[in-house]
């Protein structure tokens, strides 16, 4: 002890100015835009290549669970391919059905946390990849998360198990919507809420994306009614769906860029006659 307080006073001008320097830095971050999107994708670059690393020592004890992960879509994607006459797992996406309008980059997950409040994932691609902010995010069984930040080589994303997320999200069988949200209680459920009281809810219906969005299309599967009730004025239903992602176990992602998005930024804009 007697050593680390010696050690202060030998040093206590310099433990002062860098003290000084790191208010006076965080300050100029803070208050400049330009200088806060250089400091966030610096970042991304360095824990990036830190993540990428760990992930590449961690994949090679993992291949026998990638392998089967990887022959699951590949029937799912063969059933679809050649019309096999089989019932397709409904919580399986058919990225057809997305048209041409939505270009689709393959990711994998180096960083994934579900056990904060407002948790976020980094992925392999980055601005070299065309990849940019709100891009959808979406693995095979369904909904991920929005793109956030980029930096060269990669890129964060807001998890659907983030309390500042909100997703506009419908019942699959009727075209009543309503906004998603996280209450940062359990990465197996999220939250559906001002659905009216007069659409046919049922424990175990599907719930995908409404496509009211340039970021995700309509369709994309989220997960199953696990219960429901009225809110307190009872005029609209708070919904608890189970999601169809594990978000627990993410490894292959698909990023969705929607070809239209100027177009649909051009029409929707205020100046716009």
């Amino acid at each position: 002890m007697q050593q680390i307080v010696n050690f202060i006073l030998r040093n206590k001008t310099f433990l002062l100015f860098f003290f000084l320097f790191s208010i006076a830095l965080s300050f100029t971050i803070q208050s400049h835009s330009y200088h806060k999107s250089k400091f966030i994708n610096s970042a991304n670059f360095l824990s990036g290549g830190l993540y990428s690393t760990s992930n590449s020592i961690s994949d090679y004890f993992n291949l026998k669970q990638k392998n089967s992960i990887l022959h699951e879509e590949n029937k799912q994607l063969r059933d679809l391919l050649y019309g096999k006459d089989t019932i397709v797992n409904q919580s399986y996406i058919d990225s057809t059905t997305y048209g041409i309008n939505y270009k689709i980059t393959a990711a994998r997950v180096l960083k994934n946390s579900y056990a904060l409040t407002n948790n976020i994932i980094t992925l392999n691609k980055g601005t070299r990849d065309s990849i940019k902010q709100d891009m959808g995010v979406i693995t095979p069984k369904g909904i991920l998360g929005i793109i956030d930040n980029t930096s060269s080589k990669y890129a964060t994303v807001i998890s659907i198990l983030n309390t500042t997320t909100s997703i506009s999200a419908q019942l699959k069988k009727t075209n009543h919507f309503g906004s998603l949200n996280w209450d940062a209680i359990s990465p197996e459920y999220i939250q559906l809420t001002d659905i009216p009281k007069i659409a046919p809810v049922k424990k175990g219906d599907t719930i995908i994306t409404s496509g009211r969005s340039f970021i995700f299309p309509k369709g994309v599967p989220i997960g199953a009614i696990e219960s429901f009730h009225l809110d307190n004025a009872e005029n609209y239903y708070e919904i608890k769906v189970k999601l169809f992602n594990d978000m627990t176990s993410i490894e292959h992602v698909y990023i969705l860029e929607n070809q239209d998005r100027k177009t649909i930024h051009l029409i929707q804009s205020p100046n716009n006659e």
